[in-house]
C-alpha cells in the first residue's frame, strides 16, 4: 500500500542551503521553460490539439540545466511535467463527458512556478534512485546534485546532505518514489515529501466497507457524516476572516502603489501567507478527518461537487468562502492524495437540495434556514450542514446509516485540529450540545 513520509529538512551549513536554493530554482526554472513550449503547442493557431504538446522540444532544456541539476533531475521534472499535463487531459476528457458528474470545473493547463524578477516558487523533484534517506538518531537526506554545484558543498560522493527533522510516519518501507522537495515560505522551512510503498501487514486497523459524506459549507469547513454513526464538524469563520483580513490588506497596498504598478514584494508575500495559511490548515484538516475514518473502518468518501454549491449559496460573500477561500478543487485533489494513503477511495457526487431537505419529512420548499440552524413547519430543527452531510450520505449509500452520536467539533489554532490545546488555552476538539442526538425523529442542532 502507498504511504507518504512528510518533513522538515535543514542544510547543515550556510554553503549547503545555496546548493540547494540554488538547486530548486533551477528546478523550478525548468519547469516553467518546458511548460511554456508545450503551452505554446497547446494554443497554437491549428487548434487546441492535444497531442501538440509532446511535439515540444523539451529534451534541448535537459541540457541546459543538467549543470545544476544533474541529468537524473533533470529527466524527472520534465516527466513531472508530462504527468500533469496528462492530468490535464484526463480531467478536460471528463469534463466534457456528459455523462461525467465528477468534473464541474472548466480545467486549466498546467500553470508556471513564478519567474526571475518576481520570485519563483523554489520546488523540486529528485528520482528515487538519486537520492537516500538514513533513519535514526541523526537522520539525514542526500541528494545527487549537477557537477556546477559540486564544489559548493562539502559532502560526500558529490551528493547534497541535508538534516532531517522529526520522525517518519513510515520508516520501514520495501521501495521509495520520486521524492519532492520545496521551501515553505509561511514558516520560513524546507520540507520533503516522500512516498513509499509499505507491507499491508504495516496497517493496525483493517479496511472495512463502512461510508462517509462530506458537505462542504461557507463558515463550516467540513460536516462529515459516516455509517457508524459519527459526525464531524470542522468550523471555518475564523480562518476566513483571517483570510479576509489579509485580502483588505492586499486591496489597500494596491489602492496606494504608484501609477503603472500593480504589484510589490509586500503584496506578493501577502499572497503567499494568505494562501499557505489556508492550504496548512486544509492539509491538516484532511490528515485528521481520515485518520479518524481510516479508524473506524470507513473505506469511501463521498464529497459534493463545487457547482452544487455556488448554485444554492448566491451572496458574494458566500461564493468568496467557496470559491475563493475554500479553493474547492485544490482541497479535493488534497483530500484525494491524503486518502490514498488510507486506501480510502474519494468520489464526487452531486449534493444538490440537501442543504434544504428536510430528513424528516423531505421537504425541500418549505424549510428555512437561518444561520446554522435548518427549520422545518413539520416539527424538525437542526444543525444545517450536519443535517445536509447526512442526507447526502443516505443517497449515495446503501448501507444502513446507524443511530447519530453526539458530533464532535474542532476549531483551528494554528497547527492542528486534534484538539491539543496551546499552554494555558482551553481544548479546540468539543462535542456539540447533547441535543444533537436524534430524538424522537428529530436532528437537534448543536452550538458551532
Amino acid at each position: 500500500m502507498k504511504r507518504t513520509n512528510t518533513f522538515a529538512v535543514r542544510p547543515l551549513s550556510e554553503d549547503g542551503e545555496h546548493v540547494l536554493r540554488e538547486l530548486l530554482d533551477a528546478s523550478a526554472a525548468l519547469w516553467n521553460e518546458v511548460n511554456y513550449q508545450r503551452l505554446m503547442r497547446y494554443n497554437d493557431e491549428d487548434g487546441f490539439e492535444d497531442e501538440d504538446v509532446w511535439d515540444a522540444d523539451t529534451g534541448r532544456l535537459e541540457g541546459k540545466y543538467k549543470g545544476v541539476l544533474g541529468a537524473s533531475t533533470t529527466q524527472t521534472v520534465r516527466r513531472a511535467n508530462s504527468e500533469a499535463w496528462r492530468g490535464f487531459f484526463k480531467t478536460k476528457k471528463k469534463y466534457h463527458d456528459d455523462s461525467e458528474t465528477s468534473v464541474t470545473e472548466h480545467p486549466e493547463p498546467p500553470g508556471f512556478r513564478g519567474n526571475e524578477d518576481d520570485g519563483r516558487v523554489l520546488k523540486g523533484v529528485i528520482r528515487k534512485d538519486a537520492y537516500s534517506v538514513e533513519w535514526g538518531g541523526r537522520s539525514r537526506l542526500e541528494i545527487v546534485v549537477g557537477e556546477a554545484l559540486r564544489d559548493k558543498h562539502n559532502s560526500r560522493k558529490s551528493r547534497l546532505r541535508l538534516e532531517i527533522v522529526g520522525n517518519p510516519n513510515w520508516p520501514d518501507y520495501d521501495e521509495q518514489s520520486r521524492l519532492e522537495l520545496w521551501y515553505d515560505e509561511t514558516d520560513s522551512t524546507f520540507r520533503a515529501s516522500q512516498p513509499v510503498t509499505v507491507s499491508d501487514d504495516v496497517r493496525d486497523t483493517p479496511l472495512a466497507d463502512e461510508t462517509a459524506a462530506l458537505d462542504i459549507g461557507a463558515n463550516n469547513l467540513v460536516a462529515c457524516t459516516t455509517t457508524t454513526g459519527e459526525q464531524y464538524l470542522y468550523e471555518g469563520r475564523e480562518l476566513f476572516n483571517r483570510f479576509r483580513e489579509a485580502t483588505r490588506e492586499i486591496g489597500r497596498l494596491q489602492s496606494i502603489l504608484e501609477d503603472g504598478r500593480y504589484s510589490s514584494e509586500r503584496i506578493r508575500r501577502l499572497y503567499q501567507k494568505r494562501t499557505r495559511r489556508r492550504d496548512h490548515a486544509q492539509e491538516a484538516l484532511c490528515r485528521d478527518l481520515l485518520e479518524r475514518l481510516y479508524a473506524e473502518g470507513v473505506d469511501t468518501v463521498y464529497i459534493g461537487g463545487l457547482t452544487d454549491i455556488l448554485d444554492t449559496h448566491w451572496s458574494v460573500e458566500t461564493n468568496a468562502k467557496t470559491h475563493n477561500f475554500w479553493s474547492f478543487k485544490k482541497f479535493t485533489k488534497r483530500l484525494v492524495c491524503t486518502a490514498e494513503e488510507y486506501g480510502i477511495s474519494v468520489e464526487v457526487r452531486s449534493e444538490a437540495w440537501t442543504s434544504q431537505e428536510c430528513p424528516q419529512c423531505g421537504s425541500t420548499d418549505r424549510t428555512t434556514r437561518h444561520q446554522d440552524t435548518l427549520t422545518c413547519p413539520c416539527g424538525f430543527e437542526g444543525h444545517a450542514d450536519l443535517t445536509a452531510s447526512e442526507t447526502f450520505l443516505e443517497r449515495h449509500t446503501e448501507k444502513a446509516v446507524r443511530p447519530m452520536a453526539r458530533p464532535v467539533r474542532f476549531e483551528w489554532d494554528d497547527h492542528n485540529w486534534s484538539g491539543i490545546p496551546h499552554p494555558h488555552e482551553s481544548p479546540k476538539e468539543q462535542r456539540t450540545d447533547p441535543s444533537t442526538v436524534h430524538s424522537d425523529g428529530n436532528v437537534a442542532f448543536g452550538d458551532s
